[in-house]
C-alpha cells in the first residue's frame, strides 16, 4: 500500500473523527445504556451465578460482560449511518469522482468505528469494576485479546450491512434485530447453561457466542491469554468472512436510500 494510499484513508480517517467529535451523543448514550442496565439485570445474574455454583459471584461477572457485548452490537447502526450519510448530503459522487479505490472507501470508513467500540469496551468494563464491583480473576491482557477481534467483527458486520441493504431503514432493522439475536443466543442475557434446548446447539454460530465464552473463561474462570485463544481465533473468523462479505457486494455505483 503505497503513500498515496494510506494518505487517501488517512483524509476519511480525519473527516469521520470530526464529525463523530462534532455530535458525540449518540456514543455517550450508548456507553452510558449498558451502565445503566447492569443495575437493573446485576441481582438477577447473581442468584443465576449462584445457581450454577459460583457462590461468591455478585452478578457482575455477567452483567458486565454481558451488556458490553449487547451494547457494541448496536454500533453496528453508527457504522452503516456514517456511509449512509454521503448519500444523504449528496457527497458519496463527489468520492466515487475521486482518486481513492472501492478498498480505500472501505478501509478508511473502519478506522473511527473500530477505535470507538473499543473505547466503549474498556468503558464499560472499567466502569463495571468500579461501580458493579466486578472482579476479574485472570488476565486483562486476555479480555483485550478477545475485545480487539470482537470490536473487528463487529465493525465489519456493520460494513456488511451497508454493502447489502440499499435503504437505511434496511440497515436500521437487519442491525438492530442482530443485536438483540446475537445477544439472546450468544448468551450476553443469560447465562449459556440457561438458554432454552433449541438455542444450544445453534449459539456457536454466532460471534457474541465465542466473545462471551471467552469474556467468562477470563473473568469466571480466571483464565490468561491462551486459555482465551480458540474464541479470540473464531471472533478473528467472523470478521474474515464479513470482511469478504463486503468486498464482495460492496460498489461504489451502487445508490443508496437514505433519510430522503
Amino acid at each position: 500500500m503505497g503513500d498515496g494510499s494510506l494518505g487517501r484513508i488517512f483524509a476519511l480517517v480525519r473527516h469521520d473523527a470530526r464529525l463523530m467529535v462534532r455530535d458525540p451523543a449518540p456514543l455517550v448514550v450508548r456507553t452510558i445504556m449498558p451502565l445503566l442496565i447492569m443495575g437493573f439485570m446485576q441481582p438477577l445474574f447473581r442468584v443465576a451465578l449462584r445457581a450454577e455454583g459460583v457462590h461468591d459471584a455478585n452478578g457482575a461477572e455477567q452483567a458486565v460482560p454481558g451488556m458490553a457485548v449487547m451494547f457494541l452490537f448496536l454500533l453496528v447502526n453508527v457504522v452503516g449511518f456514517a456511509m449512509f450519510r454521503e448519500h444523504g448530503w449528496n457527497t458519496w459522487d463527489r468520492l466515487r469522482a475521486g482518486p481513492a479505490r472501492p478498498f480505500e472507501l472501505v478501509a478508511g470508513r473502519v478506522v473511527v468505528p473500530l477505535v470507538v467500540a473499543l473505547l466503549q469496551l474498556a468503558v464499560v468494563f472499567a466502569a463495571g469494576g468500579l461501580l458493579f464491583g466486578l472482579r476479574v480473576r485472570g488476565s486483562y491482557l486476555g479480555l483485550v485479546v478477545v475485545g480487539v477481534p470482537l470490536a473487528l467483527c463487529v465493525v465489519m458486520l456493520g460494513m456488511a450491512l451497508v454493502a447489502l441493504c440499499r435503504t437505511v431503514s434496511q440497515l436500521l432493522v437487519f442491525a438492530n434485530l442482530a443485536a438483540l439475536f446475537f445477544a439472546g443466543l450468544g448468551g450476553a442475557l443469560t447465562p449459556h447453561s440457561a438458554l432454552p434446548e433449541w438455542a444450544l446447539p445453534i449459539a456457536p454460530a454466532v460471534p457474541s457466542y465465542w466473545a462471551m465464552r471467552g469474556f467468562s473463561t477470563v473473568v469466571l474462570d480466571g483464565g490468561g491469554v491462551r486459555s482465551v485463544l480458540l474464541p479470540a481465533s473464531l471472533l478473528c473468523l467472523f470478521a474474515i468472512g464479513l470482511t469478504a462479505v463486503t468486498l464482495a457486494f460492496f460498489r461504489t455505483d451502487h445508490r443508496k436510500v437514505s433519510w430522503s
